[in-house]
Parts: structure tokens; sequence; C-alpha cells
């Protein structure tokens, strides 16, 4: 039992920093926040295909506010929550599509964009062309980088298992 607690603990606290280290390599950065990475969304979930549900949440919103501290903007609470704790550790819910991890790239990528997508409208609608609905602005601009990240993660995925290299257990 202790061997498996170290051994969550290390793979959390790997996967974590391995998406750290991918979130700062990337191919571009919006101007109000939001990039499209080389894969940092892949080891969060890895880690919730690993380990579950309860840890892919606890190790995405761990990699949120790490986020947060190193790079976040601060604008209000309810935008903070929702744009990184809550936004990240939305990516753990692939867990439950382990038998099919593509589908759980698209479940979990499409609820982090909800949660942007609602910080956006709330918080973010000034930046939205005159005449143009805080909503529409919002998908699109949330969209435009949430949708390459989960092509990336889905061909990073897809890799792994052709080459059998992915190991859910």
């Amino acid at each position: 039992m202790e061997t498996r607690r170290v051994r969550l603990l290390a793979e959390t606290s790997m996967f974590v920093a391995l998406s750290l280290v991918l979130s700062y390599l990337k191919i571009y950065q919006l101007p109000y926040g939001g990039s499209i990475t080389l894969g940092s969304m892949v080891p969060i979930l890895l880690l919730a295909f690993r380990w579950g549900l309860r840890v892919g949440v606890f190790g995405g919103a761990v990699f949120g506010l790490a986020k947060m501290v190193l790079d976040g903007w601060v604008y209000n609470p309810l935008g903070m929550f929702l744009d990184y704790p809550l936004a990240f550790g939305l990516l753990g819910i692939a867990a439950l599509f382990r038998e099919r991890p593509l589908l759980g790239v698209v479940a979990a990528l499409t609820a982090r964009f909800i949660s942007h997508f609602i910080s956006g409208v709330l918080f973010f609608w000034m930046y939205a062309p005159e005449g143009m609905s805080p909503i529409v602005y919002s998908a699109v601009y949330n969209g435009s980088y949430i949708l390459p990240e989960m092509a990336i993660s889905c061909l990073i995925l897809y890799l792994l298992d052709r080459r059998g290299l992915l190991t859910l257990s």
C-alpha cells in the first residue's frame, strides 16, 4: 500500500512538471491568454487514464494553479478559478473514457473549453470587436487554441498507442 502511494505521488509530480515544461513550448500565444503548445495536456490526460478521475482532476487542478502562479492573469477571483484550477482540473474527466482514450481527450478538452468560454463571456467581453456578441467572441477566441490543442493531444496519444507505448495501468 505504501509503495502505491509513493508511486502515485511520484507520477503525479512528474506528469504535472512535464505538463508545465511542455506548456512553455508554444506554437502560438494568444494576446489575452491561451496558447497552442506541443502537447502540454497529454501528461495530465495520461495521469487521469492511469489513476482515475480523482487523481486526474487533482493533477489537472495542481497544474492549473501552477500555471496561474507562474504566468497567470490577475483579474477576478472567479475568472481565475474558471481559467486555471477548474479548466485544467476538468482534464481529469478523461479518466471516464479509459477504454477509448481519444474520446477522453475530446471530452476533457471540451470541458476545459466550456470553463474558458464561461470566463470569456463573463470577464473578457470588453475585448470583443464592436458589434460582436461576447458569446460568439468567447467561442471563437477560446476555440482558436483549444481545438488545435485537442488535435495535437489526440495525435500524440494516437501515435503512442500505435507504437505500443500507451500504457494506461
